[in-house]
């Protein structure tokens, strides 16, 4: 599981390069600072359930925004 966050580092890095060369530097730096997490989160070697319980706390944090954001924010 610790390889899984490697690799959501990975393309959360990929996808803040991506940003980036699209001159959207604010998505950007969220994206770099997801990818730094998620690849510090990765070389501690926490146990399988913490991993799924991170991770089902990241998910949980990332639907109320989203839905925030497109409620209050949008139009």
């Amino acid at each position: 599981m610790d390889r899984m966050f490697r690799v959501l580092g990975f393309w959360c890095l990929v996808i803040a390069l991506m940003f980036m060369a699209g001159t959207m530097n604010i998505l950007a730096g969220l994206f770099f600072l997801q990818a730094v997490i998620f690849a510090v989160l990765g070389y501690m070697n926490y146990t399988e359930r913490t991993y799924m319980l991170l991770f089902g706390g990241y998910m949980v944090l990332a639907f109320i925004g989203i839905v925030y954001w497109s409620y209050f924010q949008v139009g």
